[in-house]
């Protein structure tokens, strides 16, 4: 049988891999997602070369000092690896099992843990947010889903509390003041169209905290790390400290450091994950990040209950290959999650038909565009890989090529590009 993903309460959920399956709790017990079997291979050297260069050349484009990349062609191989340092001088080099923040792909495990509070009855995914929350006047007509989709009109709050979370990155946010700022910049019709909101996801979380009772963070666990077997991911303490014990360090670049070749970053390993918390504070390693990607697309193909029907484009005039919905883009036909917190730059995508994924870290957050374009660059370039023996080859269409991103990434290179 081949059935989504579903996220039960925690005494209902089992997350058994076997023969290609995870198996989790439901109503009957038996909701299967079948993962494709994965070739018991690595990709071709000329390939991985190719993958080494991209990933590369983002770093450099980025500010990064490392980067990690993790790609899974179930017909034809993987590749998993870390690359470059964790420091410009004196630093070690970036192994693959280090941890990090995975930034915006928060945003996907929030939208997880809604739909998966609905399916248990606690909530409903069109309630107003003021149900739930109180003193956001004004957002009556804003609901769950509104805010998942980040189509409730409510502005983004990053610019305006950027230069304070540089300043003191442990001090301890309460998300309703992050929040506010962006319910200051709201406008709009809420459902109308795609406006990208980190304030958005804040004030879900702080939803989903009041209709429950429980902490974000055991609600990520119940609904998101235990049922799709991520034993690496977790949404920290609010106490300011790094991602782990073996963990890759983060850095951004600022306005002195970019325009004098990005010499110098300024390291924010230790910071509050409430700069992030439901939007963008999650810990992980890309082998639970590849592995959450494709189950997340995975699971959007056997959607029955709506969560990725209603996409809307992320710009009005921009590619009609490109929108957002349900908590994730949709480009061409992967699905995915790309963004950057304090320190780190990250993107996931993974295709619903062959399981194609694709993850991708860089340490460096002055600029997310190097680590979600990359992602897309390094997608085309293993959509290709062929067949190992006795694995068919699929046709993916992808509307973009590994040039094109190429291209684009030195073109939007905040720092310079090395031969």
């Amino acid at each position: 049988m081949r059935g989504r993903t579903t996220r039960r309460g925690a005494a209902a959920i089992a997350a058994i891999v076997a023969f290609g399956a995870v198996l989790t709790g439901c109503s009957d017990g038996t909701d299967v997602v079948e993962l494709p079997e994965q070739a018991s291979a690595e990709l071709p050297a000329d390939m991985t070369e190719q993958i080494d260069a991209a990933v590369t050349k983002a770093m450099q484009a980025s500010g990064a000092t490392g980067g990690i990349v993790g790609v899974w062609a179930p017909w034809g191989g993987e590749y998993v690896t870390g690359l470059g340092s964790t420091a410009i001088e004196g630093g070690e080099d970036v192994t693959a099992d280090m941890t990090f923040r995975i930034g915006d792909v928060t945003r996907a495990m929030t939208c997880d843990v809604l739909y998966g509070l609905a399916a248990d009855g606690q909530l409903e995914v069109t309630d107003s947010v003021t149900q739930h929350v109180q003193n956001v006047a004004g957002s009556e007509d804003i609901t769950l889903q509104q805010l998942c989709d980040s189509t409730s009109g409510i502005g983004d709050s990053e610019a305006k509390v950027l230069t304070n979370w540089v300043r003191t990155p442990e001090r301890e946010w309460d998300p309703r003041e992050l929040a506010a700022q962006g319910l200051i910049a709201a406008g709009g019709t809420p459902g109308a169209k795609f406006r990208d909101s980190d304030a958005g996801y804040l004030l879900l979380g702080e939803a989903l905290r009041h209709a429950t009772g429980e902490a974000p963070a055991d609600l990520l666990d119940t609904y998101v790390a235990e049922p799709y077997g991520l034993g690496s991911t977790f949404l920290p303490s609010p106490t300011a400290a790094t991602p782990g014990t073996n963990y890759l360090p983060g850095y951004r670049s600022n306005n002195e450091d970019a325009k004098n070749g990005c010499t110098a970053p300024t390291e924010f390993s230790k910071a509050s994950s409430s700069v992030g918390y439901t939007d963008s504070g999650v810990v992980s390693t890309i082998e639970d990040l590849g592995r959450y990607g494709q189950l997340l697309a995975l699971g959007s193909a056997e959607d029955d209950e709506g969560r990725f029907d209603h996409a809307l484009p992320v710009y009005s005039d921009g590619a009609s290959w490109y929108q957002y919905g349900g908590g994730v883009y949709q480009a061409g036909p992967l699905i995915g999650q790309e963004g950057a917190t304090l320190g780190y730059a990250t993107s996931v995508w993974a295709d619903p038909s062959s399981g194609l994924t694709v993850a991708v870290v860089l340490n460096n957050s002055r600029s997310d565009s190097a680590a979600a374009k990359v992602g897309r660059q390094i997608a085309a370039i293993a959509s290709r890989a062929p067949a190992a023996d006795g694995f068919e080859q699929p046709e993916i269409g992808l509307p973009w090529s590994a040039d094109g991103y190429d291209k684009q990434i030195t073109d939007d290179a905040i720092c310079p590009i090395g031969e």
